[in-house]
């Protein structure tokens, strides 16, 4: 009897224990929520991959911290604004669940694009536009030599040289900065085509041309009561000079900025000054007149020699002069002569007789000079000798103003019965009219 009682016991015993195991077996094992971010700080739009290394789990819900959700295992994700957002990932599997946090900080992001991209020229202001998101602040740095700035949005930038500049952007706020980077390729600066000035006795005004793309025309300086023909730019102390002869024998020349300001009369009672020339270099001013005089004076007007050349009878139109090879040219419109004498009057000579005009031109550039021949109604053009005479233009206009910009080999003068202003190819090809409808231009001068 008590051996199977031991028995029974025995058996309830392993019986116990058997189930006891069974049921710790079947518990399942606690899911554990982890998680890695490609980066946690980043810019608006920029993805971020997230990495899902949970443990004992078979489903997932991640929260981004800005309301957004998903279920997939890995999910990549951006953020459309600034801030610092808590992405939480929740692990479910058959154990329970569990979660996992970090913090994602989202900075403003920066980017820009440049005007023109394709066509960037030295000197020429370039526009830098800001296209970034939930920037604050701006920080540009344009990676020229003198390390310019600017804390604009948009900035404008000109670049003195050519060359291939690296531009930076930083933008910022409160959750940090970003930066954005573009290379650019400054072409070589465009050459200055500079503006024309002339003489407008028609309106009494002295104007200027816009040589450029606009073409514009805008006042200088009244002069009405200055009635006057000649013109001349002294380049080194950016003067303008002009001619008066409104009031026989009253003649005046002046002198003015080139914005019309500063307006000085510096030679007066000299007749009637028709055309002016300019020796800076030498200090010294030319003038002829309608009494048989070519004149000199100091570039302020004194120490002059009036009638330092005279020829009997000569009517003096025009003056040009040659001051590397010692000489000047002077026409007579009453014998009809162009005269070529030295700068200080002597060894003076006719040249090319039978022709008169209103306007000479030395270029020393090419060893010619142009001049405007009344008489067959022509500009011409001939070595400095006199010899070779060509025709340059057949116009027919009276000019009184000839000039040329040798940085484009463009020959430019004034039509004063056409009432308009040309540009051609030094052998007078390709002719342009600037401007036209103007009342009476006269003397001009190229300024840049």
């Amino acid at each position: 009897m008590k051996t199977k009682l031991f028995k029974y016991l025995v058996l309830a015993f392993i019986s116990i224990t058997i189930f006891s195991c069974n049921d710790e077996e079947a518990l399942p094992p606690q899911s554990q929520a982890e998680f890695t971010a490609s980066a946690t700080t980043v810019a608006i739009g920029e993805d971020i991959q997230f990495t899902n290394n949970s443990q004992n789990a078979t489903a997932y819900k991640w929260s981004f911290g800005d309301g957004t959700t998903s279920k997939q295992v890995s999910p990549k994700k951006s953020y459309s604004e600034s801030g610092r957002f808590l992405v939480s990932l929740v692990s479910t599997g058959a154990g329970g669940s569990t979660i996992s946090n970090l913090e994602i900080t989202v900075t403003s992001a920066s980017s820009f694009t440049v005007e023109n991209i394709d066509d960037l020229k030295a000197t020429i202001p370039v526009q830098f536009t800001s296209t970034s998101l939930g920037a604050e602040t701006f920080s540009w740095s344009f990676g020229d030599a003198a390390n310019s700035t600017s804390t604009e949005e948009n900035p404008l930038f000109a670049y003195p040289n050519a060359g291939t500049y690296t531009v930076t952007l930083t933008t910022s706020n409160a959750n940090g900065e970003n930066l954005s980077t573009q290379q650019i390729i400054i072409d070589e600066a465009p050459v200055n085509p500079g503006e024309l000035y002339f003489m407008d006795l028609g309106d009494d005004l002295i104007k200027k041309l816009d040589l450029g793309t606009s073409g514009a025309i805008s006042d200088v300086l009244d002069i009405a009561g200055k009635v006057g023909i000649g013109m001349a730019y002294d380049n080194l102390n950016n003067k303008i000079y002009f001619s008066d002869f409104d009031t026989y024998p009253n003649g005046k020349i002046w002198r003015m900025d080139v914005d019309g300001s500063n307006l000085e009369n510096i030679v007066s009672n000299i007749g009637d000054p028709y055309a002016i020339a300019l020796d800076v270099a030498g200090n010294k001013l030319f003038w002829v007149d309608d009494d048989a005089n070519v004149s000199k004076a100091n570039l302020d007007g004194t120490n002059q020699e009036i009638g330092f050349l005279t020829v009997s009878g000569a009517q003096w139109r025009a003056i040009s002069l040659d001051v590397a090879n010692n000489k000047m040219y002077a026409y007579d419109v009453n014998a009809e002569n162009l005269y070529q004498a030295d700068l200080d009057g002597s060894n003076a000579s006719i040249i090319v007789p039978g022709v008169y005009g209103y306007a000479i031109l030395v270029d020393t550039v090419n060893a010619k000079i142009y001049f405007d021949d009344q008489n067959a109604g022509e500009l011409k053009m001939a070595n400095l000798d006199g010899s070779n005479i060509q025709t340059v233009n057949t116009n027919g206009t009276r000019i009184y103003g000839i000039e040329i910009d040798y940085s484009s080999n463009k020959l430019y003068f004034s039509g004063r019965d056409s009432g308009e202003l040309y540009r051609a190819d030094l052998d007078g090809s390709n002719i342009e009219v600037l401007q036209t409808g103007l009342g009476s231009p006269r003397g001009i001068a190229i300024i840049k």
